[in-house]
């Protein structure tokens, strides 16, 4: 057992977070995401049953975000016409806030694009989280 780190990261999630080095990317995707189709060449791991926001706030405890970079996260912007409104970013301006106060700037991607990023990224993570537009994207910086 390990002291201080959260139960909700799992031993092949803390080795993935350890690896990836400046710059590098993890995505935290939602239920939805195409994460197979889409992480053929990353890291994919499951977290089933848990959700974006509950591993976004045990992720920033360990990780720098990218203090180098214009944008140290990416969000996944709603389709044209779709009445939707993520109140789940909010809860992710929180914990950049609280973590991250100078270095979590959010860039909003079309769908389509943050796909096309996700394929680059070092990993995604599945979840099970039911909100849609939940996706995630963390460039990672240094200590």
């Amino acid at each position: 057992m390990l002291k201080n780190i959260p139960p909700i990261l799992s031993p092949e999630l803390l080795k993935v977070l350890c690896e990836m080095g400046h710059g590098d990317e993890i995505v935290i995707a939602d239920g939805n995401f195409p994460t197979e189709s889409v992480g053929k060449d990353a890291i994919v791991i499951r977290a089933d049953g848990h959700g974006v926001t509950e591993l976004l706030d045990a992720v920033l405890t360990l990780i720098p975000l990218d203090q180098y970079s214009d944008f140290q996260v990416a969000l996944m912007s709603v389709v044209a016409g779709d009445p939707c409104k993520p109140v789940i970013w909010e809860d992710y301006r929180a914990l950049l806030k609280k973590y991250e106060p100078e270095y979590g700037n959010i860039e909003m991607m079309e769908r389509f694009a943050f796909y096309e990023r996700a394929k680059k990224a070092y990993a995604i993570i599945a979840t099970g989280e039911t909100q849609i537009y939940a996706n995630i994207l963390l460039k990672k910086g240094v200590v």
